[in-house]
């Protein structure tokens, strides 16, 4: 009886561990289907001008020339029809006491195969497609870290979508995060401070 019955549990346990394996990956797909998270290990956004957790140099901000820091990703998953990019801080306007995320920038429908967006990207430079959103300066381009008080954090995070969006005009932050929901495979993050230098 004994040698019968753990012979049964030796022939079912790899089609269990199989099982729970596909149950597993069912999971975690639809948890980044679900909304707009998702952070994938294999899906990484970096920087060539700070670290993550690093301190933005100051030509990237309001103190300095205000333009777009470099940014460079590795490739998204298999399915990436399209790349959205939101760039806010939620720390304004005090990190000790935040009422709001400030949008410094809303990029969407760069083409599956970018890899990358050079330094000072205006939106004429932005690679063929890509359309762009409305910052809470109300413009359409890149504002930079300008913290009234305190060190901020500014959180760079690249959305790979299974679409290519509509046109949504120039969509709010809020709006844009409405049509990619349901459609994010992945989600990479920088995050990079900055405290003004002058008061």
């Amino acid at each position: 009886m004994f040698g019968r019955s753990s012979q049964l549990r030796a022939l079912l346990a790899p089609a269990l561990v199989v099982a729970l394996g596909l149950l597993s990956a069912a999971f975690v797909v639809g948890d980044e289907r679900a909304g707009t998270g998702g952070l994938s290990m294999s899906f990484t956004l970096s920087s060539p001008a700070f670290r993550d957790q690093g301190e933005i140099p100051i030509q990237h901000t309001c103190e300095g020339e205000d333009v777009s820091p470099p940014l460079a990703w590795s490739s998204p998953p298999e399915g990436t029809r399209s790349l959205a990019l939101i760039v806010d801080d939620p720390d304004a306007p005090d990190p000790k006491a935040p009422r709001m995320t400030w949008v410094h920038w809303v990029l969407y429908n760069l083409p599956a195969t970018a890899r990358e967006l050079p330094a000072a990207m205006t939106n004429e430079a932005l690679p063929s497609g890509t359309r762009v959103g409305q910052n809470d300066w109300k413009r359409d381009d890149y504002g930079g870290p300008c913290p009234p008080i305190g060190r901020h954090r500014y959180f760079h995070k690249l959305y790979a979508l299974d679409i290519s969006l509509p046109d949504l005009g120039a969509p709010t932050k809020a709006e844009l995060e409405k049509a990619m929901q349901g459609h994010v495979l992945a989600r990479a993050e920088l995050v990079g401070t900055y405290e003004k230098k002058k008061r």
